[in-house]
């Protein structure tokens, strides 16, 4: 790796070579097809291209009576290889639009799954705009890459190996004087990556920052509006976007001066071998046929040797576009396995738990020796001010961080260690796992709702619902003004479901909970902001409910209410306070 980070100056990386080109061959697994197929027509392309110089000198040879045949019959030819080359040129882009999209898809969708199938980290390390950037950008270059860059690598050895036997054949000096120059190429294209990496590096880098940005201010639009930061906001995109152009600039000006140099070199090369046609016309030991063809050859060796010299940037353009899309991929993923849906009510017991955030070293737990047991079909209140661990104690509940120090566990039936017979499912007891997740029901707080439409919203908890579930549930959730919309349950709404109340919103993500066929229900805030008597009706429903939305009578559901309150303790049989 060494030798090569030397040649071709690439960036310093977590990552070697190796770890780096096994990636790439894995995402190449899935592209195959398309990757076969480029390279098959490209080695089509490459055999029509030299029969072109094959039947344009045969043609000219015909019309001057340097040979004998049918000038309509070698225009045919001609024609015949044009429209052949046509047909390609239309198949490559066919590919190129319709498999290459799907690749990108296919890549998208499989880096989103790994993401949301890791472990859950506290505090994300990544900008949201910053993920997005990698997923669409990086993810096209290196699709790109494999299925059009790395094929046409074949087809360009071949066009340059087969054009310069063709000329080779027809006069060995040329061929190697024209080949002669490539040395020179290969020093220049090792200068030009060594600033081009620099530059693009940098493009990219303010690239995601600027989609960064943007998220945010769409994200906060009225909070700006509210604080009118709006000038302050359009002041730091001016001035990321400002640097964007400089580096843009930057590059553009190496890359036209690099290219200047790099084609006067070819161009010296063209009028070298047109010297020499000439020189040999004049003499005459060659045809116009065969100096027409010369020239054609002479192009067909700088052109792949033009294409040689890009490889390098879209090399090293490849590598860093892998090793962003590695990054995404560095979270551990969470424990798999098939849900376990567990006879209702269930239970939560905290044995001696303790929870530190890996990235806060020296600081104290955030949950220090917790004991807590949260009684199947009883209600519980969290009570705790900002910063008390209420929300860390949410994700131990939903298995989403695990515990330094002790154990969680999901129980149910009769009393553990009870030897007393009882009516309901048997007893058990299990350490609690991303997999029981399944069991809870989770209202988080703030406004949750997607845009789509109400009923696209309601079959997020279940796809399966009827509509006479879905009102059951808004019923349950004082949630009834949905008859009143235009459209019922198929009114759409924009992102954050706009057009609705705070309230409005809450209600029906209370609603799509209830269709959960989870029996913990868990609720962070998520009453906060219902008025007094609205509040009060909505608990009373989720206490008194005796269906878990699975279209049978059930146990009462364990009910766990993250709020600040007083009122809602009315409700509850116990109440947890939580001191910072």
């Amino acid at each position: 790796m060494g030798k090569i980070k030397q040649w071709f100056e690439l960036p310093s990386s977590r990552y070697g070579w190796k770890e780096i080109a096994r990636w790439l061959w894995v995402a190449l697994r899935g592209n195959r097809l398309q990757a076969c197929l480029n390279a098959a027509i490209g080695l089509v392309g490459v055999g029509l291209s030299l029969l072109t110089v094959w039947a344009m000198q045969r043609a000219i040879d015909t019309a001057a009576g340097v040979r004998p045949g049918s000038i309509y019959w070698a225009i045919g030819v001609m024609a015949a290889i044009i429209l052949a080359e046509f047909a390609v040129g239309i198949s490559r882009v066919w590919i190129r639009n319709i498999l290459g999209v799907r690749a990108q898809n296919r890549m998208q969708q499989q880096l989103v799954a790994r993401l949301l199938k890791q472990q859950w980290q506290g505090r994300e390390a990544m900008h949201s705009g910053d993920i997005i950037n990698r997923l669409e950008g990086d993810v096209r270059q290196v699709v790109t890459f494999l299925t059009e860059t790395l094929p046409s690598v074949l087809s360009t050895l071949a066009m340059f190996i087969g054009a310069f036997v063709y000329l080779l054949r027809m006069d060995t000096w040329l061929a190697f004087i024209t080949i002669g120059i490539l040395p020179l190429f290969a020093a220049v294209s090792r200068i030009y990556v060594a600033h081009m990496r620099r530059y693009s590096r940098e493009v990219r880098k303010t690239d995601s920052e600027i989609q960064s940005l943007l998220t945010e201010i769409m994200q906060h639009r009225m909070l700006v509006k509210t604080m009118q930061a709006e000038e302050q906001m359009l002041g730091r995109l001016d001035g990321k976007q400002q640097t964007l152009r400089q580096w843009v600039r930057r590059r553009t000006r190496f890359s036209v001066t690099s290219n200047f140099f790099l084609n006067s070199g070819f161009s010296l090369g063209y009028l070298i071998a047109f010297l020499w046609g000439a020189l040999r016309l004049h003499a005459g030991t060659l045809t116009f046929g065969g100096m027409t063809a010369f020239l054609q050859l002479v192009y067909r060796i700088q052109g792949p040797a033009r294409d040689i010299t890009r490889l390098a940037p879209a090399f090293v353009s490849v590598f860093t576009a892998a090793e962003r899309l590695m990054e995404l991929d560095e979270a551990p993923s969470e424990e798999q396995g098939q849900p376990q849906l567990l006879p209702a009510p269930c239970g939560i017991r905290f044995s001696d738990v303790t929870f530190s955030y890996v990235d806060t070293p020296g600081l104290p737990p955030v949950v220090s020796h917790a004991d807590y047991d949260f009684r199947p079909g009883t209600c519980t209140a969290i009570m705790g001010h900002t910063g008390s661990g209420k929300t860390t104690l949410i994700r131990l509940l939903l298995a989403l961080v695990r515990p330094q120090q002790g154990t969680i566990s999901i129980y149910g039936g009769a009393e553990i260690g009870s030897a007393a017979a009882t009516a309901g499912p048997a007893a058990y007891s299990h350490e609690l796992s991303p997999c029981h997740r399944v069991n809870f029901v989770y209202v988080p707080q703030g406004n949750t709702l997607l845009s789509g439409t109400l009923r696209e919203n309601l079959q997020l908890a279940r796809p399966d619902a009827t509509d006479e579930q879905m009102r059951q549930a808004l019923l349950l959730a004082c949630a009834d003004f949905v008859d009143e919309l235009p459209q019922g349950l198929d009114t759409p709404f924009s992102e954050h479901g706009g057009g609705l109340s705070e309230g409005q919103a809450q209600r029906i993500a209370i609603a799509r909970a209830l269709l959960m066929p989870g029996s913990i229900m868990l609720l962070d805030e998520a009453t906060s902001a219902l008025d007094a008597e609205t509040e009060r009706r909505v608990l009373q429903n989720i206490l008194g409910q005796t269906d878990n939305g699975g279209g049978g009578a059930t146990e009462r559901r364990t009910v766990i209410i993250v709020t600040h309150r007083e009122a809602a303790t009315a409700y509850c049989s116990q109440v947890i306070n939580i001191e910072e």
